[in-house]
C-alpha cells in the first residue's frame, strides 16, 4: 500500500530525498517508442527546463536528476523559507500561480486594515509551507509537462492516447 509523501518526509531527519515519477499506460515521456518508432526525445528538454524554472522559485534545490524514457528521478534538498519576508513569499508564489486580490494589494502596499493584514498573513503562511513542499514542487514540475508542452500541444494529443480512448466502453469505477 502506498503512503502519502507528506507522511514519509521528515525534514528534521534529512533534507535530502530521492523522488521518482513515471508515466502510466505504457506512455513514453522521452526516447523512442519501440512499438511505433516515434521519437519523443524533444520532451526531455521541456522537462529539464520546467524543473529548473520551478526550482528557481521553490525553496527546494535539485541536487541531481535523470530523465528516462518513461520516468524521471530527482534528488532534492528541501530548504527553508522562514527567513523570507512575506513579500518575498508572495512574489515567489506569484511567479507560478495567481494571487488573491488582497495579496496583490498587499504587494502594492495597499492593505491598511488589520483584518485584511491578518488574512494576507494566513495566505502567506500557506504559500510559505507549499514553497517547501515536495508534493507541490512535483505537481508544478511534472504536472504541466504531462498535460501541455511549451508549444501548447497536449502530450496526450501528441501520442494520441487520451483518457477517453482508454476508458471507452469501460466502467469508470
Amino acid at each position: 500500500m502506498t503512503i502519502a509523501r507528506k507522511q514519509q518526509i521528515c525534514v528534521e531527519t534529512t533534507p535530502y530525498y530521492h523522488i521518482m515519477s513515471r508515466c502510466v499506460r505504457q506512455a513514453f515521456l522521452c526516447g523512442k517508442n519501440k512499438h511505433t518508432g516515434e521519437s519523443y526525445e524533444h520532451r526531455r528538454q521541456w522537462l529539464v527546463d520546467r524543473i529548473k524554472k520551478v526550482a528557481s522559485v521553490f525553496a527546494i534545490d535539485v541536487c541531481s536528476y535523470a530523465v528516462m524514457s518513461n520516468h524521471f528521478h530527482l534528488v532534492l534538498r528541501i530548504g527553508d523559507t522562514s527567513h523570507w519576508t512575506d513579500k518575498q513569499v508572495l512574489i515567489a508564489w506569484l511567479s507560478l500561480y495567481s494571487l488573491p486580490v488582497l495579496c496583490q494589494r498587499y504587494l502594492q502596499d495597499d492593505v491598511t486594515d488589520e483584518s485584511e493584514l491578518k488574512r494576507v498573513q494566513k495566505d502567506v503562511a500557506i504559500y510559505r509551507d507549499r514553497l517547501c513542499s515536495i508534493s507541490w514542487f512535483m505537481k508544478k514540475s511534472s504536472g504541466m509537462i504531462f498535460h501541455v508542452s511549451p508549444e501548447g500541444v497536449s502530450l496526450r494529443d501528441e501520442t494520441n492516447k487520451s483518457v477517453n480512448e482508454y476508458t471507452h466502453g469501460q466502467s469508470k469505477c
